[in-house]
């Protein structure tokens, strides 16, 4: 009697619990209704219009990125990547001339681009494969570093800014697990890591990258790492700016003018220790900080943080973690990366609205992951992208809509 009343508790509990879970889990996997707006869609940009017009040298003034005539300059980007990832390469240049796509970045209201790259593209700096620059025969034949050159070269041409972007230490898809890769340096793990480098090697593949565009003033500066986070987001931010501020300084000593962002600890999403602790680097002015917000941001949650949070509560977490910089009028803060899929659960697309309307509200700088379709590995389709696969098609949906909205404002 006793072993079936047990199981019957068993039995109701598994019940409660799979309810439980359904309720708390389920509901971000379903899709979202109702994701284009009645708003009109905004025009794109007029690829015959001339480009945004950055008065360089910039500085920081407050919250504020300013140009030469003291204006403010609002970074409006788009992440391009692969040059981090297996195949060393920016994707798309098997579809399209790179001065092809910098104009269709143009044509989707963006005027900056964030490009990553890894330390071990630098180290090895291998030949890239001739299928992978097939639309670019120009570029067959060269390095890797060549190749992230020439479509550096590409963009500002056209009138978008780069910010090259220190993603990752071995070259792959991030940000998985992988202790290798959760912070700039790692040999302390010895034999562990493909690919090993100190703090010292990371400074030198920075003054590598960087100085081949000492006289191109629109490279506006570096982001000097994707995502510090130690291991399950453990790295202290004291730790971090310490090391921002060395490679920094020695980045600056190469070009005075150049703009050093610094990302937040536990995956760019938490910048509070800015508050008593700033990165101080020897010339003033300099200093972007920068933070990436998805809708799973956050260490602990398995649905996604920012999935169903209010938006109270969502302004809340990001006054505290990063917007307070912005509020106080202290430094400005450039949101290097967040996302959504084409198609939205509803836990993305709610995200995406409380976002958005922060955005609006506190008028930030921003970096949108990303415009690639494909992702290097396995060829796999990249459910963010903004463009179709031929790399010329946009995507006309909220997430554009809105970011255009975000640009014009």
């Amino acid at each position: 009697m006793r072993n079936k009343i047990l199981y019957s508790f068993l039995a109701a509990a598994g019940l409660l619990f799979l309810l439980w879970y359904k309720f708390h889990f389920d509901l971000s996997q379903k899709p979202a209704k109702d994701v284009f707006s009645t708003r009109p869609f905004p025009a794109l940009v007029d690829t015959d219009e001339p480009p945004y017009a950055f008065h360089t040298p910039l500085r920081t003034r407050g919250r504020d990125i300013v140009d030469s005539n003291d204006k403010r300059v609002k970074l409006a980007s788009v992440n391009w990547y692969g040059g981090s990832d297996e195949l060393f390469v920016p994707g798309g240049l098997d579809i399209r001339h790179r001065s092809e796509i910098a104009k269709l970045i143009c044509h989707l209201g963006f005027n900056s681009v964030r490009l990553p790259y890894s330390d071990e593209m630098v180290m090895d700096n291998p030949l890239i494969e001739a299928e992978l620059l097939s639309a670019n025969q120009d570029l067959i034949g060269l390095r890797a570093l060549d190749v992230y050159v020439s479509v550096v070269e590409s963009l500002t041409e056209a009138g978008l800014a780069v910010i090259p972007n220190n993603h990752i230490t071995q070259a792959t898809w991030c940000c998985g697990l992988n202790v290798c890769d959760t912070a700039w340096y790692n040999d302390y793990l010895g034999p562990v890591c493909r690919v090993s480098q100190t703090e010292d090697q990371w400074i030198e593949n920075w003054v590598m990258i960087m100085s081949s565009f000492v006289d191109n003033p629109l490279v506006i500066g570096a982001d000097l790492r994707n995502e510090p986070r130690g291991l399950w987001g453990t790295m202290p931010w004291g730790k971090w700016a310490t090391a921002a501020e060395r490679v920094g300084n020695r980045l600056l000593a190469i070009n005075p003018h150049w703009l050093i962002f610094v990302e937040g600890v536990s995956s760019a999403n938490d910048l509070s220790g800015a508050r008593k602790r700033p990165v101080v680097l020897d010339i003033l002015e300099r200093v972007v900080y920068s933070a990436h917000v998805y809708s799973w941001s956050g260490w602990g949650s398995r649905e996604g943080t920012y999935a169903k949070r209010p938006f109270l509560s969502f302004v809340q977490s990001m006054r505290e973690n990063w917007a307070y910089l912005l509020e106080d009028n202290i430094a400005p803060v450039w949101v290097g990366e967040f996302g959504s899929p084409h198609e939205p659960s509803e836990g993305d697309f709610h995200y995406w609205q409380n976002l958005l309307k922060f955005l609006k509200l506190v008028d930030a700088d921003f970096g949108y992951w990303a415009i690639n379709p494909r992702k290097p590995h396995d060829d796999e389709k990249e459910g963010y992208s903004l463009v179709e696969d031929d790399w010329e098609t946009p995507i006309l949906d909220y997430r554009l809509r809105d970011m255009l909205e975000l640009i014009r404002q």
